[in-house]
């Protein structure tokens, strides 16, 4: 007999299941720790110089993509058991009625433990401002639950380190807030299409009955099978490009384009950005590669967060909520938080 949400199993019954799990991350341990030595394996059976530039190149592709993969399956399933606390109704409930500011922090809070892909934004923000929710603290939720989620935390984390993990999160949650408190005080409203303002949703309760263990387990295998599965092949061909610029970018040209000296490619960054289209999976790893080749950690991250937060194929999305000046708004504030960003980055680790 299947378990529903809200039934509360003995021991005896989630036994299995939490059994099947240490299983589970022994096995993925064990993988990863053998990351190495199989990567050098498999270059070795090829008939090329290790040390060539294609040789870089095929080491840094055999390598990164189990490796990242690895990873995200890692925090997509833990952050999926975590995401079990917090439904779309009970974030919406938890921001109904907030007053801005503290509306706004507990917004973007949410938005890292709550991550909704740009294909959600536009139930999102209808189901957060048809309940009454305000308009800047809605923004300060659809910012930060794109750009500062769990998996690019995760993988900032792994890849390069606690400090910047903990760097991006601040400046992210930063721009989340200020963008979304910003938006707010501008009273925009009225740049909402018509129909939004039109419906109103019921009240969203708090009170929902909390999943068991077994169910928590099933949502974070849940998020495994639809993100990894969604953003595999954007991960790998991010992974591609990494190698090729691992492999062949000139780390003279890459330092004098994307250097500290040079300010204006923190802006350049920006605005190659806004029309691609990536997530925090698939674009971690072209920041890797381009920090190894000597490019300014500002600029690079500037790059990243246009290209999560700002990519076109949301903006396409959000426009039929929001007007084109309210579009104009949104990107010219947030787009100044990452230039800010993108800065100070560069200027704190000069």
């Amino acid at each position: 007999m299947s378990l529903s949400a809200g039934s509360h199993p003995g021991p005896a019954t989630a036994l299995p299941w939490l059994a099947g799990c240490a299983a589970g991350l022994a096995a993925w341990a064990l993988a990863y720790s053998q990351l190495i030595p199989v990567s050098d394996w498999l270059v070795s059976l090829l008939p090329l110089d290790r040390h060539s530039r294609l040789g870089e190149a095929i080491a840094f592709f055999l390598y990164d993509v189990p490796k990242v993969l690895l990873l995200l399956l890692l925090v997509v399933f833990a952050m999926g058991v975590v995401r079990s606390f917090f439904s779309p109704q009970r974030t919406r409930a938890l921001l109904a009625g907030r007053r801005v500011g503290v509306g706004n922090v507990l917004a973007a809070g949410l938005g890292v433990l709550t991550p909704f892909c740009s294909c959600s934004a536009v139930p999102l923000f209808i189901g957060f401002v048809s309940a009454g929710v305000p308009l800047g603290v809605t923004f300060s939720f659809l910012i930060a639950a794109p750009m500062v989620n769990e998996v690019a935390l995760g993988l900032l984390f792994a890849l390069l380190g606690w400090q910047v993990a903990l760097t991006y999160l601040g400046f992210g949650l930063a721009i989340a807030i200020t963008a979304g408190w910003v938006i707010g005080r501008l009273h925009l409203e009225s740049w909402l299409e018509p129909w939004v303002l039109q419906i109103h949703a019921g009240p969203a309760s708090l009170e929902e009955a909390a999943p068991s263990w077994p169910d928590r387990i099933r949502a974070g295998l849940e998020s495994v099978r639809e993100i990894v599965g969604r953003v595999w092949h954007w991960i790998i061909a991010g992974i591609a490009m990494g190698a090729l610029i691992h492999g062949y970018a000139p780390e003279a040209l890459l330092a004098s384009i994307m250097g500290k000296e040079a300010w204006w490619s923190v802006p350049a960054a920006v605005l190659v950005g806004i029309p691609m289209y990536s997530n925090a999976a698939g674009i971690i790893p072209v920041v890797e590669a381009l920090l190894g080749k000597g490019a300014a950690l500002g600029t690079v991250l500037a790059f990243m967060m246009s290209v999560i937060a700002l990519s076109l194929p949301e903006l396409i999305i959000l426009r039929k909520v929001l007007s084109p000046r309210l579009i104009a708004v949104f990107v010219a504030v947030v787009g100044a938080g990452i230039l800010a960003v993108g800065f100070l980055f560069n200027l704190l680790f000069a």
